[in-house]
């Protein structure tokens, strides 16, 4: 299983805020409940407009209530400095609004200052810090702060973390648990409980999972030996855009594993590995091992292959990643 920037997949997205309750705290002391509302009905227009991608207007909206003490505003400004939405990134203006708002308890603020602090973003990088803030929202019952700490703690502590998380349905906490319990990191081999989790994981579309138990049934670790099962879980964590995945599922057509074989897919899965293969995801170590993997497969695969055939996987290749990126927006 591959290293993933601790947080990285839920950290910067609107939808926390969008999804979580709003502030009850007043913003100041001896405000009264109309201006309360008041407050709560800007608050809803600047995240509406941020839903509809007006961040210009949903700044002019939030800035002045976030000003003024309203933690959910100022983490919903932490989010538009970091991704550069309506306001030029800054990382460090970004920390700023994010420590207000977890400063006044709001988790998922302390969450993001914990990956800001785990990244090294806007602020240097310092993981007993990411840790704290971490186990602030954590102890709160958020789920990916959880996941998080899980991260960053002691096999044992990690274990007791991710089952939190897991429990409320966090995919990335069950997959983390399954591999705890596949490796026996922290608690005895089990590989039932390997597969439940990860299944658990995989029919929520992680992709992560989805890999995972291809690679199961294709070695026949834990669940019976079965190459179309194998390839079956591959194509979907493939189409998804899971590197190894991909690198897999191509060499299950190369080989005609767990179904007819094809040259061109081969070709295509290969071609599409290795450039879709991102160095925000993967350590380099992970990387180049990757892309030599797809481009000797490539190769290998070009042996046996017309020009007409390896245009046409080529073909194939550039209009998935074209299609995946498009839906990546």
């Amino acid at each position: 299983m591959n290293y993933i920037k601790p947080g990285v997949v839920l950290a910067l997205t609107m939808c926390l805020v969008l999804g979580m309750s709003c502030s009850t705290t007043k913003i100041k002391k001896g405000v009264s409940d109309a201006q309360e509302v008041t407050i709560q009905v800007d608050l809803q227009m600047g995240l509406y407009a941020y839903e509809a991608g007006e961040y210009e207007t949903a700044y002019q909206v939030l800035f002045p209530i976030a000003k003024d003490g309203e933690a959910t505003a100022q983490y919903a400004l932490g989010l538009m400095y970091t991704k550069g939405q309506g306001v030029r990134q800054d990382y460090s203006e970004a920390v700023n609004w994010f420590r207000k708002a977890a400063e006044q308890g709001l988790a998922e603020a302390q969450n993001i200052l914990g990956i800001m602090y785990a990244n090294g973003e806007g602020v240097p990088q310092d993981y007993a810090e990411a840790v704290k803030w971490y186990r602030e929202a954590a102890e709160q019952g958020l789920a990916v702060a959880q996941c998080n700490l899980g991260i960053l703690s002691d096999r044992t502590e990690a274990v007791k973390w991710y089952r939190k998380a897991a429990e409320q349905g966090l995919p990335e906490a069950q997959t983390r648990l399954a591999e705890c319990y596949f490796e026996g990191w922290g608690v005895p081999h089990d590989y039932v409980e390997a597969v439940k989790w990860c299944y658990k994981a995989a029919d929520q579309g992680y992709a992560k999972a989805q890999s995972s138990l291809g690679w199961m049934y294709e070695l026949g670790t834990g669940v019976p030996q079965d190459f179309a099962e194998a390839r079956s879980w591959y194509q979907k964590a493939a189409e998804r855009g899971f590197v190894p995945a991909q690198c897999a599922l191509g060499d299950m057509y190369l080989s005609g594993k767990g179904g007819p074989g094809d040259k061109v897919l081969a070709y295509m899965w290969f071609n599409i590995a290795g450039k879709l293969i991102d160095s925000k995801y993967y350590r380099e170590r992970d990387l180049n091992y990757y892309r030599r993997m797809a481009l000797k497969n490539c190769e290998l695969c070009a042996e046996e292959m017309t020009l007409d055939q390896i245009a046409e996987a080529r073909k194939m290749s550039e209009e998935w990643l074209v299609k995946f990126r498009e839906q990546a927006k």
